[in-house]
């Protein structure tokens, strides 16, 4: 069991960042934001991170590159692609990088926590 499981939420949305920092730090995990795919990366690169939460759309790296670019540092971390512009090619190519699921924007409270609650239940028996 991880005494506490930290969270990464890259989103370039600050507002949606926010939100999604104060709902998972009342769950108690310690949880680490970034603006963009690469802020994101060069997080995980330094950091212990249980979990990514991933916009789809955002500046500078996709969120599909930064699956990609984390499946092939860190392939066991699970992944969480979020988007509001999800079709069956984004779908699609998310299942091919292996990402633990797939959210569309906006999203319902009780399916984030479901899933990512589910997501660190399956991978590290939290």
């Amino acid at each position: 069991m991880l005494a506490i499981p930290n969270l990464l939420i890259t989103d370039d949305d600050a507002a949606l960042r926010e939100s999604l920092r104060e709902v998972f730090s009342r769950r108690g995990f310690v949880v680490t934001l970034a603006e963009d795919g690469e802020h994101g990366l060069e997080i995980a690169k330094r950091q212990s991170i249980h979990l990514a939460l991933v916009d789809y759309q955002m500046p500078r790296l996709t969120g599909l590159q930064m699956l990609a670019e984390l499946q092939r540092l860190k392939p066991e971390l699970p992944c969480i692609l979020m988007s509001a512009a999800l079709d069956d090619s984004v779908r699609a190519e998310a299942a091919r990088m292996r990402a633990y699921g797939v959210l569309h924007k906006p999203m319902r409270l009780h399916e984030i926590d479901g899933l990512v609650r589910e997501a660190m239940a399956q991978v590290y028996g939290w």
